[in-house]
């Protein structure tokens, strides 16, 4: 049975949804600063697994009809893709802060936007190659070369949005003839797997307080995946995804409460630059998708 669309829920869970993230990256930010981020990550993801296994075992055709897919180094590499991007973006948390790391790493649709030709084979027109164009001169802004943001450590958040980029991009692709369900669950085995080395010879023991927010932490990862799929399933992705520019905000709430960050206004200006051209790019692919579906 078709979910009834409602765009209203849709924008209040992509809000909702942000906030969660924001709350995850604090949480990711704070315990890798007393333990590897290796580690960190590597439990996050065998809740992650676990999590997925668990979905797929109660969908119909249970783990061997979840488990089944045309693209299976594809889906692996998908895997491997995510918590290698989410591990560097963490570095970045630790080492630039939670409101320039985000700032740059807001540039993804942008990098979509680009790398949809070359990978999905999709036409980008002059307008979107425009965008992306106008979106780096704010990246470039918000790094500020000889400044403040800028250092090698700046090219982690960049790092990151190019490989969540590329993993975006995957998806669409297998999503071509894999299901959702069957992404979901090769993403958080493929993962879990990747990282279980790393974390495993980086491991250090964790006080009760510390596997409590490690606890939290993968639950908020769990439940902001769960807002994410409620909002697509309730609206289109095209007018709910502005929305989830949001999460600068909210990041930005976060970093200066909490950790003491601050917001610079180079951060602040290249940040608006880069919304405003993920946000035209998003809103040219929309008016590309329904022109498509005109007789």
């Amino acid at each position: 049975m078709a979910t009834q669309q409602n765009t209203r829920l849709g924008i209040w869970l992509m809000i909702a949804t942000c906030a969660v993230f924001a709350v995850q990256d604090a949480l990711s930010r704070h315990l890798a600063e007393s333990h590897s981020v290796f580690m960190v990550v590597m439990i996050r993801f065998w809740f992650f697994g676990l999590f997925a296994v668990a979905l797929a075992a109660r969908s119909p055709g249970g783990l061997r009809a979840a488990a089944r897919t045309e693209f299976p180094v594809l889906q692996a590499l998908r895997g491997v893709l995510l918590v290698a991007e989410i591990s560097v973006i963490v570095f970045g948390f630790v080492k630039l802060g939670l409101i320039a790391s985000h700032a740059v790493f807001t540039c993804y649709p942008l990098l979509v936007a680009a790398l949809s030709g070359p990978v999905l084979g999709e036409k980008v027109g002059w307008r979107r190659w425009a965008a992306i164009f106008v979106g780096f001169v704010g990246v470039l802004i918000i790094l500020e070369p000889g400044f403040g943001v800028f250092s090698p450590w700046a090219l982690l958040p960049l790092i990151s949005a190019f490989g969540f980029a590329l993993y975006g991009l995957l998806t669409r692709y297998v999503s071509r003839k894999d299901s959702a369900s069957v992404s979901f669950l090769w993403t958080g085995v493929a993962g879990g797997l990747a990282m279980t080395p790393f974390g495993l010879t980086h491991w250090s023991a964790m006080t009760p307080t510390e596997w409590a927010l490690m606890l939290s932490l993968c639950g908020t990862s769990a439940f902001s995946h769960w807002l994410l799929i409620r909002a697509y399933e309730v609206a289109e992705a095209s007018a709910v995804q502005p929305f989830a520019f949001l999460q600068l905000v909210f990041i930005a709430f976060v970093g200066m409460t909490f950790f003491g960050e601050t917001l610079r206004p180079n951060v602040a200006i290249g940040s608006g630059i880069v919304v405003a051209a993920g946000i035209f790019t998003l809103w040219r692919q929309r008016v590309r998708e329904r022109a498509a579906l005109r007789p």
